[in-house]
């Protein structure tokens, strides 16, 4: 799964297709981007302009924004999920990430007493984070769904995304068995593409290419959403 991601690089690629619709909706670095926040998306329905829409779908027909929203929809399944499968077709984005990040589960050896040795597989289990991203710290994009909701009672409408997962590539299976969708720039186009065939769409979904990716385990600062500084990204 994807539950963090961060959005703090302007350094876009040149060969970059979405370089003229970022705007001024990367001016505030976010470091630890999480789930509920506003976070800077395109969607195939206003392709030229970027804009803010809330991490975690929540669809047009639910009944009160209290239900639960998703923040991955599994790539493997989405034609067959009544969450996203009228989505795939008609409401699509780009979701705007220089880096994400996933927990590897790690068996800390505790001392014990007179030092003797530990049996197998006992001891402190730790989550460390990992921050991944492209080996040119270039900007990319996550392929992503969204929708709107319309609160009833005041006419709020309420904007939501949620970002589709794959099965991990080499480099993030070391750490996590699934990662975000990353699409290529030429890619996007065709994410963002009205006239794109669903088939055609559903083939974008796949692991990135390892061998341009890189990873660096971080602080548990990021644990903790509150936390938006630099210190969240350094290497330990």
């Amino acid at each position: 799964m994807c539950g963090r991601y961060s959005v703090v690089t302007k350094k876009i690629a040149k060969d970059h297709r979405q370089a003229g619709r970022f705007g001024d909706i990367l001016n505030d670095p976010n470091y630890n981007a999480a789930p509920s926040q506003p976070l800077p998306v395109i969607t195939n329905t206003n392709p030229e302009k970027g804009a803010f829409l809330s991490w975690g779908l929540l669809r047009a027909w639910a009944t009160t924004a209290k239900t639960n929203r998703p923040i991955n929809a599994r790539a493997e399944t989405l034609t067959q999920s009544p969450m996203f499968r009228n989505l795939i077709g008609r409401k699509r984005c780009l979701v705007l990430a220089d880096g994400f990040y996933e927990w590897k589960k790690i068996i800390q050896a505790l001392n014990t007493l007179f030092d003797l040795p530990q049996s197998p597989g006992k001891g402190k289990i730790i989550r460390q984070p990992y921050r991944f991203t492209l080996q040119n710290e270039d900007l990319f994009s996550f392929a992503g769904l969204w929708d709107e909701w319309v609160d009833k009672s005041t006419g709020e409408v309420l904007k939501t995304f949620t970002i589709i997962t794959t099965e991990a590539n080499k480099l993030v299976k070391e750490v996590h068995e699934r990662m975000p969708v990353i699409l290529t720039p030429e890619a996007e186009e065709l994410w963002l593409n009205n006239d794109e065939p669903v088939n055609d769409l559903l083939d974008l979904l796949q692991p990135y290419d390892a061998d341009q990716m890189k990873a660096y385990p971080v602080s548990d600062l990021i644990n903790s959403p509150v936390n938006n500084s630099p210190e969240v990204i350094n290497s330990l």
